[in-house]
């Protein structure tokens, strides 16, 4: 019987690894043809057929970018902006968390609801009013819209309560109560360390949303000093008539490189937690 069942099970592995494969590269796909275009000429890309294979091109592309546009200054204003915003997020987020999940006080389920009710609301909703009230402020081009508004957000508290709710035991806040550890130090020293699968899952997260965010810097930003990255790119396609094709996947693949090397530092730490949350579960 058991001889019978090995040639279906075969197969079935077989299948369920020549699925996984296809689905790499559907995925990994986009991502070869952006290194096709940005080391090619445009020429070369709408040739029919076009080419498929890298080229030698990078280089002179990437000068066109750096010719047509403040992509040094944009690419290390995006590194600040992400650093500093994601870093402030992360410990709000964290600490607003373990307040709701750890913490009782008049109003804490109410308070909680309100901020899930706000996860529904379009982001559209907000641009219009949020830009007012910054030029009311005289904020506009300045960095101050892109830190103080996300300082905070639902989705990261929502996100960091859930972790502080099923991997920071009580035993521990109260054994950290008992020893006198006060609130702050009981949240850093106990808490903190608890949470931090859940914190880098969302810093990477947070990271990524943050150095892809195009449309809020373009509403609030004029000067070209001052251009995030996205932005920058964008003006790419009004600097040479015609798109370069091949010049705005140059900047675009330097762009995309420090979130690729983040992945790649932090991807054994997703993929443990990940692990580790299915086994909970």
């Amino acid at each position: 019987m058991s001889r019978n069942s090995q040639p279906p099970l075969r197969l079935a592995r077989v299948a369920s690894q020549a699925i996984l494969v296809l689905g790499v590269l559907v995925f990994a796909f986009p991502f070869y043809w952006l290194l096709v275009m940005a080391t090619n000429s445009t020429s070369d890309i709408l040739a029919s057929p076009p080419r498929l294979v890298p080229g030698s091109q990078f280089f002179a592309n990437f000068e066109k970018v750096t010719a047509g546009s403040e992509f040094a200054r944009a690419f290390v204003n995006s590194l600040l902006l992400t650093a500093l915003s994601s870093a402030i997020q992360l410990f709000l987020a964290a600490l607003a968390g373990y307040v709701f999940a750890k913490r009782r006080f008049p109003g804490r389920n109410l308070l909680f609801s309100i901020l899930l009710i706000t996860l529904i609301i379009p982001t559209g909703v907000s641009i219009v009013p949020s830009f007012q009230i910054y030029t009311d402020l005289g904020w506009i081009d300045t960095f101050l819209p892109l830190i103080v508004p996300g300082a905070v957000t639902a989705f990261g508290v929502f996100w960091m309560r859930q972790a502080a709710e099923t991997n920071v035991p009580d035993e521990l806040v109260d054994a950290a109560r008992m020893d006198g550890a006060g609130f702050l130090r009981t949240f850093w020293s106990v808490a903190l360390p608890c949470m931090r699968p859940a914190l880098v899952a969302f810093g990477i997260f947070q990271v990524m949303w943050t150095w892809n965010d195009y449309l809020w810097p373009l509403l609030v930003l004029n000067s070209p000093t001052k251009f995030t990255l996205p932005v920058a790119l964008q003006q790419l396609t009004g600097n040479y008539g015609a798109t370069d094709y091949s010049v705005v996947m140059a900047g675009t693949l330097v762009a995309t490189i420090p979130l690729l090397v983040l992945f790649l530092i932090l991807r054994r730490t997703v993929l443990e937690n990940a692990a580790s949350g299915a086994l909970k579960g």
